[in-house]
């Protein structure tokens, strides 16, 4: 029962935060200079062609009009129709919503491969060069914005060495049987490694880059948080009986010092979703940040609102999850 109005008392605050990102990226898009129907119509469009096109879009009316009707029709899953496209917003939004988790994910993936491996290893070796050479690595990795690393593994990987694709999620020419818009996924389903090496080879450095400084983060924090487990009493007790500094770290240590960390891989997986949109537009990968600039750029309101609360829904969601996991792997909150 306690269980249960925690995660109800949950799910209403995540209502709430949702209604106020609704409100402030509503207000706030409309506020701001710029008018979208002049970007629509040609220059020799006439005061009553302009007057007609915003009362169609129904921008016309006064701000908590508009917010009334818009968020009706999100209630009813209409999100409005985009304006530069005009097509409609959810289809959008959801159409390219999958090429961004597919590249956050293995973002993700990378970020903990190669944070553990540098936590672990620095651990093993505390004391010694090795682990200063790994936290002068890590201060490096996180000094260095991951636009900044886009760039320089277009540099080194694209130009120099042009081993993977610079730009573009998958190469046109091939043979593209996909039923959804899980390229990575669904390639794998399929048996159909060729297709799957494409996909790899395009999201590789754009996932690199984003996976870099996270990375440097899950490395520092897990390394720290299996120093302080190794003088606990238990890791004493499994010394005396003779077993290895392998062992110790591996079966012992890490269990209790990686909830820190999974803590931290979920919330930063959202912020890994946002920084996608500089990657994104970078290496010109179709997903959701690329279009965001886009919808940006021309003052797509419609689409800028599905694109925030898209966000907002992954974040709050993300959020709620990591709770819960945490809360059913560290037994003292299991119990209380």
């Amino acid at each position: 029962m306690i269980v249960l109005r925690a995660l109800l008392s949950r799910l209403v605050m995540t209502a709430i935060t949702l209604f106020g990102v609704a409100v402030i990226v509503f207000v706030t898009i409309r506020v701001v200079p710029g008018n979208p129907i002049a970007m629509m119509l040609p220059p020799g469009a006439t005061p009553e062609d302009v007057a007609n096109l915003t009362a169609l879009y129904g921008l016309d009316k006064t701000i908590a009009e508009q917010f009334l009707i818009w968020g009706q029709g999100v209630l009813a899953g209409d999100f409005g129709t985009s304006i530069t496209t005009r097509q409609p917003v959810l289809d959008l939004v959801l159409g390219r919503l999958p090429a961004t988790l597919e590249l956050s994910i293995m973002a993700l993936v990378m970020a903990m491969l190669i944070g553990g491996v540098a936590a672990l290893t620095g651990t093993r070796l505390r004391g010694t060069r090795t682990e200063g050479g790994i936290d002068i690595a890590n201060g490096m990795a996180l000094s260095v914005p991951d636009f900044l690393w886009g760039l320089i593994l277009i540099l080194l990987f694209g130009v120099l060495a042009p081993i993977f694709h610079i730009s573009g999620r998958i190469t046109p020419s091939l043979d593209l049987p996909f039923v959804t818009n899980f390229y990575l996924f669904e390639s794998l389903l399929r048996l159909r490694f060729d297709l799957w090496a494409d996909i790899v080879s395009h999201m590789f450095l754009p996932a690199l880059a984003l996976a870099i400084p996270l990375s440097a983060i899950i490395g520092q924090l897990l390394k720290q948080s299996l120093k302080e487990t190794m003088h606990l009493d238990y890791i004493t007790l499994a010394r005396t009986k003779g077993y290895g500094e392998n062992h110790i770290i591996l079966r012992e240590a890490l269990r209790n010092a990686i909830l820190p960390t999974l803590t931290l891989v979920g919330v930063q997986f959202t912020f890994l979703i946002g920084g996608t949109v500089i990657i994104e537009r970078l290496f010109s990968y179709e997903g959701l940040g690329n279009m965001a600039i886009d919808a940006v750029i021309n003052r797509d309101l419609p689409l800028i609102q599905g694109i925030v609360i898209l966000f907002a829904v992954i974040f709050t969601g993300v959020n709620l999850i990591v709770d819960l996991t945490y809360a059913l792997l560290n037994p003292r909150l299991r119990h209380a």
